[in-house]
């Protein structure tokens, strides 16, 4: 069995386990220690990814970045990793499976892939395009498929339900192993589009959602954080640059830091 495709069975597998928490790493460093903190697998946020690059996010970030982004990061963790390519940065399937194919063989199990403003149908295409690639090279990948009704507004509020309901099933007879939907946070809907959608159910963390036990018994899979925990560090960051450069005082070096032995440690 092809590397590839070993990380992809044991990452399927880990969506059968209960609810799989996915702390999302945007370089190498935030990769290792998501992972020695205990994570059962480590994905990307596409924002936070693009940020640590020079770009912003949106299709933005060069695609000929990422498979050497994912590189880097699948050379220091051991645990399955999940690469988010936004839209796959083309309206092409052919293109989209292409730069895949390159993520995967960069050491990836996993990709999200959204729909965003585009068709459905667009989307359907491109993970069968994926599909087909794969098996032609042997490999295989766990595809999330991201559809934005909610997050987007796509749909008028009460018909956002079944417009998620319809291009899940769209996206899982395209071959969709999973099925992510940001944006969604009112209890009924969570649970009728994990008892309805026939994919493992991925929602991002959001203030409504911080009950992760709830979300379990709601039938949901999967909860990834996103691009918040890159947005915290930017955060904290900027709130100690500002105080060392224009303060009188500085709180720095700060004690709450991890440390230099600890951080070099992981890479030993």
């Amino acid at each position: 069995m092809p590397p590839s495709s070993e990380a992809a069975a044991r990452f399927r597998d880990l969506h059968r386990q209960g609810l799989l928490r996915l702390a999302n790493a945007w370089d190498a460093g935030t990769a290792r220690l998501i992972e020695q903190r205990g994570a059962a697998a480590v994905a990307t946020t596409s924002a936070g990814l693009a940020w640590a690059q020079g770009y912003a996010d949106g299709d933005r970030l060069d695609p000929d970045v990422l498979p050497q982004a994912v590189s880097r990061i699948a050379r220091v963790i051991r645990v399955p990793l999940t690469v988010d390519v936004e839209g796959g940065y083309s309206d092409e399937p052919d293109s989209v499976a292409a730069l895949v194919l390159r993520v995967v063989h960069a050491g990836a199990a996993g990709i999200n892939l959204e729909d965003g403003a585009g068709a459905p149908d667009l989307l359907a295409a491109k993970i069968r395009a994926i599909r087909e690639a794969c098996v032609a090279q042997g490999a295989d990948v766990f595809i999330n498929a991201r559809t934005d009704v909610y997050l987007r507004g796509l749909a008028a509020e009460e018909r956002q339900l079944d417009e998620t309901l319809a291009r899940a099933a769209l996206y899982r007879q395209a071959g969709a192993d999973g099925l992510f939907v940001p944006g969604l946070v009112d209890v009924d809907a969570i649970r009728a589009v994990a008892d309805a959608c026939g994919l493992p159910l991925n929602v991002m963390l959001r203030p409504a959602l911080q009950d992760l036990a709830a979300l379990q018994a709601l039938g949901v899979r999967r909860v990834s954080t996103g691009s918040a925990l890159a947005e915290s560090m930017y955060g904290r960051l900027s709130a100690q640059v500002d105080e060392f450069l224009h303060a009188d005082t500085t709180s720095l070096p700060d004690p709450q830091a991890m440390g230099y032995g600890a951080l070099n440690a992981l890479f030993g």
